[in-house]
C-alpha cells in the first residue's frame, strides 16, 4: 500500500493544484485520454485513507484503487468500474469523491491480465489489443474479488453495497447487477446496451433487463453517437417487462462521456445532476451515505 496518502502527511499538505496537474500530465491519466483539460476535478485525501491495494482473485492478485473515510465505519461499499482507459486518475478521483460522501469505494483493474492500457495512445488500439480480449466472466469474477476484499477490511457494511461504472464500466454495471443479486443498487453511466455478442461477451445488458432484480439507474446522453437512442428506448421497454424498478435518465444534447470532466465531452449540468441522481438512487435503495468527510 505504498501509494496510500494519509491525512496530515507532508506529501498531502504540499500537493498543490498546480503540482497535481503536472503530475497527472506525466502519467496520472491514460495517454489515450490526453490532453487533460484544466477543468479536471481533483479531490484531495483529507480525512481519507486512499491508495492502491492488491486484491486476491482466482488466479492472481489484481491491483485496485480504494478510498474510504479515515474515521468511523462500517461504511456502505460502492464498486467503481473503469472506462476503457483503465483505473486512471479520473476513476481514482471518483473513488475519492465517493469516500468524501462517506462510502468505501474500490475500483479494480479489470484489464491487468490483457495489457496496460495507460501506455497506449490510440483508442482503437486499446479496444483491439486489450478490451476485446477481456472475458466478461473474468471481469465479473474480479469484481466479486474486489467486493470480498472490501468486506475483509472490517470497515465495510456487508449489507449495503452498490455499483457504478462509466462507458465500458456502465455496461459491466448492468451485467454485474444481474450476476450478483445481493447488491442493493447500481448506476450505469452511458454503458453500451446492445450489439454483437461473442464468446467472451455472450450477453448484452438488454438481454438481462427483463430478469434483473437489482434496481439500476441508467444515465445516458441524448447526443451519444455510440449508443443510438433506439437502443436506449428498447432497454426501457425490456426493463418494464421485469420487476427491478430500474430507470433510465437521458440528458438531451449530452454526448458520450458527459461525466468525464477531464475531456471535451464534459457537460457540467448533466454531470452534476447525474451525480446527484446517483446518490439519491443509492439512498432510496438502502445504500445511504453516512455523511460528508472533510
Amino acid at each position: 500500500m505504498s501509494d496510500v496518502k494519509r491525512p496530515g502527511s507532508l506529501a498531502q499538505n504540499e500537493w498543490t493544484r498546480r503540482e497535481f496537474m503536472l503530475s497527472v500530465l506525466g502519467g496520472g491519466f491514460a495517454l489515450a485520454a490526453q490532453p487533460v483539460l484544466a477543468q479536471a476535478t481533483f479531490t484531495d485525501t483529507k480525512g481519507l485513507v486512499a491508495g492502491e491495494v492488491k486484491v486476491p482473485a482466482v488466479d492472481r492478485a489484481i491491483p485496485a484503487y480504494h478510498a474510504m473515510p479515515e474515521q468511523g465505519g462500517p461504511f456502505p461499499v460502492i464498486l467503481v468500474i473503469q472506462e476503457i482507459f483503465g483505473v486512471h486518475e479520473h476513476i481514482r478521483d471518483v473513488c475519492r469523491r465517493l469516500a468524501k460522501s462517506g462510502y468505501l469505494a474500490i475500483a479494480p483493474d479489470l484489464f491487468v491480465r490483457q495489457g496496460d492500457v495507460s501506455k497506449l495512445t490510440d483508442v482503437q488500439q486499446i479496444i483491439k489489443d486489450v478490451v476485446s480480449k477481456v472475458p466478461d466472466a473474468q471481469v465479473l469474477g474480479d469484481v466479486d474479488a474486489a467486493l470480498m476484499w472490501a468486506q475483509s477490511t472490517g470497515r465495510a457494511d456487508r449489507t449495503r453495497t452498490a455499483i457504478t461504472g462509466f462507458c465500458y464500466g456502465g455496461r459491466i454495471t448492468w451485467l454485474y447487477c444481474s450476476h450478483n443479486p445481493s447488491l442493493r443498487a447500481g448506476a450505469a453511466w452511458y454503458g453500451r446496451l446492445a450489439g454483437p455478442v461473442t464468446e467472451l461477451a455472450p450477453k448484452n445488458p438488454i438481454d438481462i433487463a427483463a430478469t434483473l432484480t437489482v434496481p439500476v439507474l441508467g444515465l445516458y446522453g441524448g447526443a451519444d453517437a455510440g449508443i443510438p437512442r433506439d437502443t436506449v428506448e428498447a432497454m426501457r421497454t425490456a426493463l418494464a417487462q421485469g420487476k427491478s424498478g430500474s430507470e433510465i435518465i437521458v440528458y438531451e444534447g449530452a454526448p458520450h462521456a458527459f461525466f468525464a470532466d477531464y475531456r471535451a465531452s464534459y457537460r457540467k449540468e448533466a454531470a452534476e445532476d447525474g451525480w446527484r441522481q446517483m446518490l439519491a438512487w443509492f439512498k432510496a435503495h438502502g445504500v445511504e451515505s453516512p455523511g460528508m468527510v472533510g
